[in-house]
């Protein structure tokens, strides 16, 4: 009986035993796991998040028949990407582009809308949209550009509201050439006098900016009290120092006085 007890408990030690050890390979294997899976995060975290510049356009924004969607990307959209050559609509809003260049668009003429709003574009070469010819809307609102490029003759409708742009930075002739521009947006700027208005302007909101100082010509054609300007609806002059009281004949041809300060 004794001898058979004794055997008992040698072979309870020696199960504990192996039970203990095989614990402590277990533990060792998961150390050593958990190792290389720090070990790889490691080296992956050297290697840096993709950037948006080498990844397809496609996989980065989303390509419908015709539109590319590249609002608020992630990674950081800091250029405009390579477009596939049917792209009729881009929006790219909520970025941190910096620069449009003359190449960005060369090859993509069949553009109608672009939007670039909310970015932090602060150059435009000057030739970055001559050969769109079927552009119809542009909006650069929300930027920190001082200065504006040459525009496609076609557009309807051009936004470039919250930007720095000034009166030097704008000429006066830029939008002289554009018959179908419809609708102006360049409020928030710091501009001093008003550029040349084309005809076909229905909407003008120059609203928040410098301006002190307009003429008979501005908005009519001072030399004649029966020229009416039919198409324009609506100008915003508001947030500037000047006295519109002090220039009544700058409006006779209006179908309603523009917003702003008359006392």
């Amino acid at each position: 009986m004794i001898l058979f007890r004794t055997f008992l408990f040698i072979s309870a030690v020696f199960s504990w035993t192996l039970s203990f050890a095989g614990g402590n390979e277990s533990k060792e294997g998961g150390a050593m796991q958990n190792g290389v899976h720090d070990d790889i995060l490691q080296d992956a975290d050297q290697a840096g998040a993709p950037k948006a510049i080498d990844m397809p356009t496609c996989l980065l924004c989303v390509c419908l028949t015709g539109s590319v969607y590249c609002e608020e990307v992630s990674p950081e959209m800091s250029q405009v990407p390579a477009l596939p050559k049917e792209t009729a609509y881009l929006y790219a809003r909520i970025n941190k582009i910096t620069k449009i260049t003359n190449n960005d668009f060369a090859d993509t003429t069949t553009l109608k809308i672009i939007d670039l709003s909310r970015n932090l574009i602060a150059e435009i070469e000057d030739e970055a949209f001559s050969r769109l010819a079927n552009l119809d809307e542009l909006n650069l609102s929300d930027n920190r550009l001082t200065k504006l490029p040459a525009l496609p003759a076609r557009l309807m409708s051009f936004n470039a509201n919250f930007n720095k742009l000034t009166t030097q930075g704008v000429k006066s002739t830029a939008f002289k050439k554009l018959t179908r521009l419809s609708y102006l947006y360049l409020g928030n700027n710091e501009l001093t006098a008003v550029p040349h208005l084309p005809e076909s302007l229905c909407i003008v909101h120059l609203h928040n900016n410098n301006i002190q100082t307009l003429t008979d010509e501005t908005f009519c054609q001072g030399n004649t009290s029966y020229y009416i300007r039919t198409n324009l609806n609506q100008v915003r002059l508001d947030g500037n120092p000047i006295q519109l009281w002090k220039h009544p004949y700058s409006f006779v041809c209006l179908h309603s006085l523009p917003i702003g300060w008359y006392n």
